[in-house]
């Protein structure tokens, strides 16, 4: 496919045209990720969530200049909330990122969640592999929002940061939505600003009082974005638990979940696709519904049916 081999020579229209066919489900990409697949399984992922405002998109800018000084190429996805009215994203963290994108060594593509309650679109699994068959080294997935249904971060990502910032109400804003279980590093954004302190003091107390960080404790640094503050030394955070994580074997165990998730995720969307195209759009549903307000048949019986159906296919 010549698609596949122009990514693989580094295209980077092949690449955009790759990711375009991922979010739209085109048909032919099934056929360009098979190929892609053996070439992926190199890149570092790192995961950036945190709650509206607290600069993410800046920090991500900032720490992408400088993994760039260090000769690393960077892939950034910037996952933006879709509209539940157009379908459309917001699609802001280009504009945040503008400066990155004449640099040769940047990829940089918004996506929207389409619908996804995890904060990531299904599809973005996918998109991370194609920069990593590109030849990325880092690739940030940077996420919307913070909370219960934000956290599937943790299925795409080697490494998890959460950025918080001061003075949103609740200086813990983000601990009862279960963040600490998945931040591996915790950044404090706009550290100049009141509270900062207090936010760093009262995470500390939080994270000492966890009992299942035996292996790692997450660290906490405080930055200041916008003018560059604090990125070396939060740099140096990110790259220790990356090594951590390869020494114990804790890399390994991730991609492994990672793996089995994506997997069950894509048997669940071809039966979906498969129920949505040959029941729903040719009409049966209707018809089924109407049998079984007539009590003709029972929902039991009809989805037994489906399913053995579904098997001989």
């Amino acid at each position: 496919m010549d698609t596949v081999k122009e990514l693989l020579t580094g295209s980077r229209l092949a690449l955009s045209r790759t990711i375009t066919a991922i979010e739209n489900e085109y048909e032919e990409a099934s056929a360009i990720m098979r190929e892609l697949y053996p070439h992926t399984g190199h890149a570092f992922v790192l995961g950036i969530t945190g709650p509206p405002g607290a600069g993410k998109s800046t920090l991500t800018d900032k720490l992408a200049r400088e993994y760039r000084k260090m000769g690393k190429t960077v892939g950034i996805i910037a996952v933006d909330p879709t509209s539940p009215f157009s379908g459309g994203a917001i699609l802001g963290d280009r504009i945040r990122m503008n400066g990155l994108t004449l640099d040769k060594g940047v990829f940089i593509r918004s996506m929207g969640t389409r619908g996804s309650l995890g904060g990531l679109s299904h599809k973005t699994a996918d998109a991370v592999k194609a920069l990593d068959a590109f030849g990325k080294d880092i690739i940030f997935v940077e996420t919307v929002g913070v909370g219960q249904s934000e956290v599937d971060i943790v299925k795409a990502a080697d490494t998890t940061m959460v950025v918080l910032i001061p003075g949103m109400g609740d200086d813990i804003q983000a601990i009862k939505a279960g963040i600490l279980e998945i931040g591996d590093v915790f950044a404090i954004n706009k550290a100049d600003h009141e509270g900062a302190d207090k936010l760093q003091a009262e995470l500390n107390m939080m994270l000492d009082l966890d009992g299942s960080m035996l292996e790692w404790r997450p660290p906490i640094q405080k930055v200041i974005a916008n003018q560059g503050e604090g990125i070396n030394e939060l740099i140096a955070l990110i790259d220790k638990h990356y090594t951590h994580i390869k020494e114990t074997g804790l890399l390994v165990r991730r991609r492994h979940e990672r793996i089995r998730t994506e997997l069950l995720e894509l048997l669940k969307s071809s039966i979906g696709s498969y129920i949505t195209k040959n029941i729903v759009d040719s009409g049966r549903l209707d018809n089924y519904l109407s049998d079984i307000e007539l009590r003709k048949n029972d929902p039991y019986t009809i989805v037994r049916e489906l399913l053995n159906e579904l098997l001989k296919k």
